[in-house]
């Protein structure tokens, strides 16, 4: 289904575009029109998550970060980002790992997709 244009659209996905690791709600709200309130935020990205231009990250923090899908894999029709996040613990950048990962499940398991995060300090942290 062909969807509508908006601005509130268009300042978002921007804001995704512009930034180099996913991003919060809140870190979203700082960069986009300030008129523009919580819900519609939420609607959004919710959106661009079923059309698999975004992946939702759930942080151990418990937040929510939303991350353009750049090397995500189509397959079947179905949404998939098999990979890692890290998110540092110093200065809070969460980040996609780009190396995709394989699970090995017992026989009979069959995986559709993971989320998998692992947290400690960034290499720009690690240096300071």
């Amino acid at each position: 289904m062909k969807r509508r244009n908006t601005e509130s659209k268009t300042e978002i996905l921007e804001a995704l575009k512009s930034a180099n690791a996913a991003m919060s709600h809140e870190m979203i709200q700082a960069e986009v029109n300030s008129q523009m309130d919580r819900a519609t935020i939420y609607r959004v990205l919710n959106r661009f998550c079923d059309d698999g231009q975004v992946h939702k990250i759930v942080g151990d923090d418990g937040k929510q970060y939303f991350a353009l899908c750049l090397n995500c894999m189509e397959k079947e029709g179905k949404h998939n980002h098999n990979h890692f996040h890290f998110r540092c613990l110093k200065c809070g950048k969460v980040e996609c790992l780009e190396n995709e990962i394989t699970v090995p499940l017992p026989q009979g398991y069959v995986s559709e997709s993971f989320n998998g995060l692992i947290s400690g300090c960034c290499a720009s942290c690690s240096k300071s």
